[in-house]
């Protein structure tokens, strides 16, 4: 088959270097241009990185010679791709008009930013919740003057280890979420080694994160309704928000009160049955288990379990019957693949098998 070109505009940054790495020889999609800020155009992408290629794996060779765009020349890299990732490093004005530039531009845009999360005809997707709000992208390129070009964008990182646990208990109607995420140095966007002040230290502060956490899970819970996404009215959420010394992964502590409270039998089987459209499409990133359940009362743990599913499954353990709330458990996610750039991948990959991507 032939595959789709993908572009990478905010290339050079931690995001844009595992977009890099997860579309390598990727079945679908191949990467035909690297795009990034003014000091980085005209560079080899080797020279633009420089010493701070943070990723496991080498720096794949063809994309090493890659000469970079200026990301603000939006007719240039929209001429020589099918769609775009987005992962800019820009404040959010300047992020959300330079979507909608491409946009118009007709080159659909899969954004890892946080500037279109709110736009309530834009489908904020984790593809095995919510895949009903990509109806609204017919009312969003009505409002853009397209007829290829959309945006879609995926949620907060930190939400993923939380959200989709929480999702297969809703019919048991959830109505108080508290949850204190204790979070990667990754996402800052940062290694270890370059933020030398976490050593032995926790920090109870992340700027803005808590409202992400407590708001963008009601638009995934939300529904489409006359060309918006309106969102959800419960369950209510209450965040804390906790950078820790750890490379990758985001653990969330989680207490639930339910309308109807199910059994523990209940909730560990509607966990482990639950499937989205990713699976039933077994598309590439889809990890075949989406939510892995420990009986161990020690897991998951960090180190060990962020990688399940290829880092694009989540995990939760330790769910017991609460004193104050009904329930309390544990979740994790690995923050920079399914949180990130993986998550975005696989909302590409549906769009495209569902129809919404296609060569120029």
């Amino acid at each position: 088959m032939k595959k789709l070109r993908a572009g990478i505009v905010g290339a050079t940054g931690m995001v844009g270097q595992r977009f890099i790495t997860l579309l390598h020889e990727h079945p679908y999609f191949e990467i035909s241009v690297l795009a990034a800020s003014e000091r980085s155009a005209g560079k080899t992408y080797a020279e633009a990185v420089g010493g701070r290629w943070r990723m496991s794996t080498p720096m794949p060779g063809d994309v090493a010679a890659m000469t970079v765009e200026n990301a603000a020349h939006v007719a240039r890299v929209a001429d020589m791709c099918d769609f775009i990732f987005c992962a800019v490093d820009m404040d959010k004005a300047a992020t959300r008009a330079l979507e909608e530039d491409y946009a118009r531009a007709e080159t659909p845009v899969v954004s890892n930013n946080s500037a279109n999360r709110k736009t309530p005809d834009v489908p904020m997707l984790i593809p095995e919740i919510n895949d009903s709000h990509l109806d609204v992208i017919a009312y969003q390129k009505r409002r853009l003057g397209t007829s290829r070009g959309f945006i879609v964008v995926k949620p907060n990182c930190s939400i993923q280890s939380y959200v989709p646990q929480i999702t297969p208990l809703l019919r048991f109607r959830p109505e108080r979420v508290i949850v204190s995420t204790y979070q990667a140095i990754s996402g800052s966007g940062r290694t270890l080694a370059e933020v030398p002040e976490m050593n032995d230290n926790v920090k109870p502060y992340i700027a803005g994160e808590e409202e992400k956490s407590e708001q963008e899970p009601l638009k995934i819970w939300g529904r489409v309704e006359d060309g918006l996404i309106v969102n959800a009215a419960a369950p209510v959420i209450s965040a804390h928000c906790v950078r820790v010394p750890v490379s990758d992964g985001h653990l969330a502590s989680v207490f639930v009160d339910f309308a109807e409270a199910p059994s523990p039998e209940e909730i560990i089987s509607a966990w482990r049955d639950f499937r989205g459209k990713p699976q039933a499409l077994s598309l590439p990133s889809a990890p075949e288990q989406f939510i892995t359940y420990f009986d161990e009362p020690d897991r998951p743990q960090t180190a060990p379990d962020r990688m399940i599913g290829g880092g694009m499954g989540v995990s939760v353990g330790r769910l017991e019957r609460d004193r104050i709330f009904d329930y309390k458990f544990i979740g994790l996610s690995h923050n920079t693949l399914r949180g990130a750039a993986g998550g975005a991948v696989l909302s590409a990959e549906l769009l495209y098998r569902l129809g919404y991507l296609s060569a120029k």
